[in-house]
């Protein structure tokens, strides 16, 4: 089997599920178009269908077709031996019996099934969408028979022969680019030996034209025969039409003449009283326009009438109607060709004049006598001015007020000096000029009163401003509110609208090119809504009210159709009533803004008022004064200005920092020298202290007995009575007597101090818990010192530190701590919560005073313990009975009980004295160890014996001790 290297592998399916297509004459379709050769082809004659049935070297050139077939295919594929026709043509090698055989399936070889194309199916499937797509475009619609498909086919590719140039819509033979391409000058050149072959060129190319032009005359012919029916039916229509035409024209003729009687008839009367009608009402509307140039021309007289009187609302709302007037219902006007811009020029007058006018308002009632009587000053001039200065949009005019309110200030503080500084005698005006200077050489009485002076003027003064500003910004809420329901009533207009377009309907077909055919028939036959919307169209800017065309309403007046504005009356919070207009043109976020900047005039009079007050009080303090107060005079002034404070904040709503701020400067100051003549008084007192136990005077109990009763603060001095109470010998607190010292007594008050002091001043709260604790610790370091550290022997000149001085030492210790709870609770009701983590300070000193009252009490055993050891160690056992060294023991317990007892309480004496003896316990056991001496019964231990019993009675003797368990067994050593 054999076949050319060109054959068409399959043939085309016409089937629509094969997998396996060609498309037919691909070459057609995508081979670029080349130019014939240089034979001429065969003119085509005959049926063009027969025209495929033989090879033509002009269409079919590089086309497969049969005729380039070698081998037919089915001569191949059957094999003529055979008897009957094979499915396989493979059995004309292998004979008749290769089908009937079975053939074991080859275990080498795989199964193919459908799955194995399904690649190649997904590969092949885009392919022949596409291929059926373009087959679908390339088509034709129409449903022509297979023939004229064949023949539309045979003749587009007859003109796919004809180059394309000849195709293009510019083609132009004047064109030497597409001449020389036509007619190439090669095929006309004779020169030369080759004149034969150019003449037979020339002939060739001559018969290449003259073939395109048959093609295209051909389709010529073919498209006119498609056609043909169209042409002759649209022919024979024509002349129908011109019937039709002709009817028609007779039917209008008689028609016109019917109309024309009819108007003479009918309509040409009722058009005459119509146009009479026209003309009367052009006539009342130019009466009514010169009505309104006379009061147009009075506007500027009235303007100035209202000016003078401070009507600058007024004057300004009838120069906004004049312009509006002249821009719509006065347009034009001759006369009037300069009113306008001198209106201009007269509103920018009166924005000058309005703020010179609400500057003197401002200086005028800020620098009017500052009295109690906070009323507002000609209220209705503010509300007008400040309506004018709205209208026009002037909204800085606050500043000018703030402005004013600084200068006031700086005024107040100036004159309230000058006027004390005049009523007292000691300053010399003369010799001091500066009034700075005069202010210094007051004392603290008349300068505190100098300064309660201007904080009751600047209360006032703040006082007079909020009601002023409060006017201010009740007239732009008044116009704020204005606008909200201006809104709401247009929101409402155009909810009703739908229902008004019934009426609307009515009235617009009586409208023809401008003109109002309703009202030649007056208003009264007119319904309500119908009569409004021609008013308004009636005066819209577009429309001619001079024109002799137009209609308007039989009375028209100057207040109605010289503006669209509209006023309401509103009264104020102040009882004034004013006309507030549509036309403010004032956005809501500006009016808000506006109130917003006024109510922040009002928090910065505050802030001037306490910066003017803070320079006052800087003032007075650049030479120490103010450092220099007494605690007293300090609380007064801070009480004064903390109460200036308040009233402030009351006043306007909003905290200044700055008087607050110097306060607490002053005040931090005042607690550093405070806490630094507390703390050299307690040293010149620890100093000076011998460590006595000091008598209790009267005011000094009824100061504890103060605290015992809830109040923490110092009792006030009360007179001086007939009898003198005579001062005790112990502080008596909550039913315990405690032996104290001098030192101690006034510690307790200086700590009083503190806490009043932090009552009075309660900014200064945390700085005195500070400055209090550390107090604290330096009296328990340098008690410490003095008396444990024996520092008193140097700084006193006492001789020794006797057990009576420890002991007093530890109960003044004790007093101290019993008041640290009491101190801490009054400091913690006056912080806030997050300063809790400062009473931190409070037990980290009970700690240290615990541990200075144990270190005292170990002092005096240990005092013990060394007598002890030094009589113990030489003690013997024999006779007298009790020995010398039991005697000096009990003697010194004794002096020791006598010097401890009325100091220290019951409890601690017996704890001390068990301490004690544990050690004596522990001296005589090692001493009777180093002696041999055993409980045996014998003489050494009755000798012992007798000892022991002679200290125990002693000791027991004693007051206080004497249920004292002293459990003296363990003197003895335990028998293993």
């Amino acid at each position: 089997m054999a076949s050319s290297h060109s054959s068409s592998p399959v043939p085309q399916s016409n089937s629509s599920d094969a997998f396996f297509k060609k498309e037919m004459d691909a070459t057609k379709r995508f081979r670029p178009v080349q130019s014939l050769p240089d034979v001429c082809p065969k003119e085509p004659t005959g049926n063009p269908n027969n025209l495929r049935d033989s090879p033509s070297l002009v269409a079919d050139q590089q086309r497969w077709t049969i005729y380039h077939s070698k081998v037919n295919l089915p001569a191949a594929l059957n094999d003529p031996r055979l008897a009957k026709r094979e499915s396989d043509f493979f059995t004309k090698t292998w004979g008749v019996d290769f089908v009937d055989t079975e053939v074991t399936p080859s275990f080498y070889l795989p199964q193919i099934t459908k799955e194995h194309f399904a690649l190649y199916q997904q590969e092949i499937t885009p392919r022949e969408k596409v291929h059926e797509r373009c087959k679908n475009i390339c088509t034709p619609k129409d449903t022509f028979d297979r023939t004229l498909l064949h023949t539309h086919d045979k003749s587009r590719t007859d003109l796919e022969q004809v180059p394309k140039i000849f195709m293009k819509p510019d083609f132009a033979l004047e064109d030497s680019l597409t001449f020389n391409a036509v007619l190439p000058w090669s095929h006309f050149s004779t020169a030369g030996g080759k004149g034969n072959r150019d003449a037979a060129s020339s002939k060739l190319l001559q018969e290449k034209l003259s073939h395109y032009l048959d093609i295209v005359e051909v389709n010529i012919a073919h498209q006119i025969s498609l056609r043909s029916e169209a042409f002759f039916h649209a022919m024979t229509s024509q002349h129908e039409l011109q019937d039709y035409l002709r009817k028609t024209s007779q039917a209008v003729k008689l028609l016109r003449e019917k109309i024309s009687k009819i108007d003479k008839v009918m309509c040409e009367g009722s058009l005459r009283v119509l146009r009479l009608s026209l003309t009367r009402n052009n006539c009342i509307k130019a009466y009514n326009k010169l009505k309104l140039m006379a009061t147009v021309h009075q506007t500027q007289p009235t303007v100035q009438l209202l000016l003078s009187t401070s009507e600058y609302v007024g004057a300004l709302d009838l120069i906004a109607t004049t312009q509006e007037v002249l821009q719509q219902e006065l347009q034009g006007i001759h006369s009037f060709r300069h009113l306008g811009s001198q209106l201009c020029e007269l509103e920018k007058l009166i924005d000058k004049m309005m703020i010179a006018e609400f500057s003197t308002y401002a200086r005028n009632d800020l620098n009017r006598p500052l009295e109690d009587d906070c009323q507002i000053l000609e209220e209705e001039r503010l509300v007008s001015l400040v309506f004018g200065l709205l209208k026009q949009r002037k909204l800085n005019f606050y500043e000018i007020y703030g402005d004013e309110m600084i200068n006031t200030a700086k005024n107040i503080i100036k004159q309230c000096v000058v006027n004390t500084v005049s009523q007292i005698e000691e300053i010399d005006t003369e010799v001091v000029v500066k009034l700075a200077d005069q202010m210094r050489m007051m004392n603290f009485p008349q300068w505190f009163d100098l300064l309660k002076n201007i904080f009751s003027k600047f209360t006032i003064f703040l006082k007079r401003i909020k009601a002023t500003l409060n006017t201010i910004r009740s007239v732009v809420f008044l116009v704020l509110d204005k606008n909200q329901k201006t809104r709401d009533l247009e929101d409402t207009l155009q909810k009703n609208s739908a229902k008004e377009s019934t009426v609307d309907t009515e009235v617009a077909y009586l409208t023809h090119e401008g003109m109002f055919i309703s009202d030649a028939f007056g208003d009264g036959e007119l319904p309500a809504g119908a009569a409004d919307t021609a008013s308004q169209r009636n005066t819209s800017p577009n429309s001619e009210p001079c024109s002799s065309d137009s209609v308007s309403e039989p009375e028209c007046t100057t207040d109605s159709s010289s503006s669209k504005e509209h006023t309401s009356s509103s009264i104020t919070p102040g009882g004034v009533e004013m006309m507030i207009s549509d036309d403010m043109k004032l956005t809501d976020l500006e009016l808000v803004r506006l109130a917003n900047n006024i109510q922040e005039l009002l928090y910065n009079a505050s802030d001037i008022c306490h910066d003017r007050s803070v320079k006052f009080l800087m003032a007075r303090a650049k030479d120490g004064f103010l450092e220099k107060l007494n605690s007293n005079e300090f609380v007064t002034l801070s009480r004064l200005m903390e109460g200036f404070i308040l009233d402030t904040e009351r006043i306007c709503g909003r905290k200044s920092m700055s008087l607050r701020g110097a306060l607490q400067s002053q005040a931090n100051r005042f607690v550093n020298r405070f806490h630094e003549e507390r703390k050299t008084k307690l040293s010149l007192l620890l100093d000076n202290e011998r460590w006595k136990q000091a008598e209790v005077p009267a005011e000094f109990q009824d100061l504890v007995d103060s605290v015992s009763d809830g109040r923490i603060s110092l009792p006030e001095k009360k007179p001086t009575a007939t009898e003198e109470r005579k001062p005790a010998e112990f502080l008596i607190v909550e039913g315990q007597k405690y032996a104290t010292v001098g030192t101690v007594l006034l510690l307790i008050r200086i700590i009083l101090e503190y806490c009043q002091c932090v009552d009075n001043i309660p900014s200064i709260t945390t700085d005195m818990l500070t400055r209090l604790s550390d107090l604290l610790k330096y009296f328990n370091s340098r008690s410490c010192q003095l008396v444990l550290g024996a520092g008193a022997l140097q700084v006193v000149g006492l001789k020794t530190i006797t057990t009576k001085n420890l002991a007093l030492s530890s109960r003044c210790l004790q007093l101290i701590v019993h008041y640290i709870p009491i101190i801490r609770a009054h400091f913690e009701a006056r912080l806030q919560p997050k300063q809790f983590s400062m009473l931190r300070h409070f037990d980290h000193i009970t700690k240290d005073y615990h541990d200075h009252i144990a270190e005292i009490s170990a002092k005096l055993v240990a005092i013990m313990d060394s007598l002890f050891d030094k009589l113990l160690s030489k003690y013997e056992v024999k006779a007298p009975v009790p020995s010398a060294c039991f005697r000096n023991i009990c003697k010194q317990m004794a002096k020791m009980h006598e010097a401890i007892y009325d100091l220290l309480p019951e409890e601690q004496t017996q704890m001390l004295f068990l301490r004690i003896n544990a050690s004596y316990k522990l001296h005589l056991k090692r001493q009777l160890a180093h002696l041999n001496v055993v409980n045996d019964g014998g003489p050494l231990n009755g000798l012992v014996t007798s000892d022991v019993a002679f200290y125990t009675g002693n000791l027991q003797a004693l007051k206080g001790l004497n249920n004292l368990d002293l459990n003296m067994a363990e003197i003895w050593e335990q028998k293993r």
